[in-house]
């Protein structure tokens, strides 16, 4: 008896390329990662940098090296005339409606802050929002088309 009759074969074939629906979450999970990483960087009194490749090409030697840099992280909240702080989803430059006609969510402080912002991570890992991230981006493909 062969070793290799004690495993199980099969054929099987790599998927070449992920669903448009999954990268459109998983851009947006990692925003709102960053954005709970902002928050409680914010509470906890210190700095948040979100770090990213760059390539770089160095113009007398011709040498191209890989550094990475710091971007820039804008804040989805901010304090509304009430006092209360208010959290908008983005997708790309789009605000996206969270329910029909609802494109915010109230907080009264940091603490709730950083868990709406999980909740919403939450939901977007288990596709509650495909259909507002799917017409966030169609309107971002129009906006470029024209």
């Amino acid at each position: 008896m062969s070793v290799l009759s004690s495993l199980k074969l099969i054929s099987a074939k790599r998927p070449s390329a992920i669903a448009p629906i999954q990268v459109r979450r998983n851009k947006l999970i990692n925003k709102l990662t960053e954005q709970i990483g902002l928050a409680n960087a914010l509470q906890n009194g210190t700095t948040y940098t979100s770090m990213r490749l760059r390539t770089i090409k160095n113009k007398e030697s011709g040498e191209v090296r890989t550094v990475e840099v710091a971007k820039r992280v804008r804040q989805w909240w901010f304090t509304a005339d009430s006092g209360k702080v208010v959290i908008q989803l983005r997708y790309g430059s789009k605000v996206i409606d969270i329910a029909k006609g609802k494109n915010s969510v109230e907080v009264s402080n940091g603490v709730e802050l950083i868990a709406v912002l999980e909740t919403l991570k939450t939901a977007c890992e288990l596709g509650d929002l495909d259909q507002q991230i799917g017409s966030a981006a169609d309107a971002v493909k129009a906006r470029f088309k024209k």
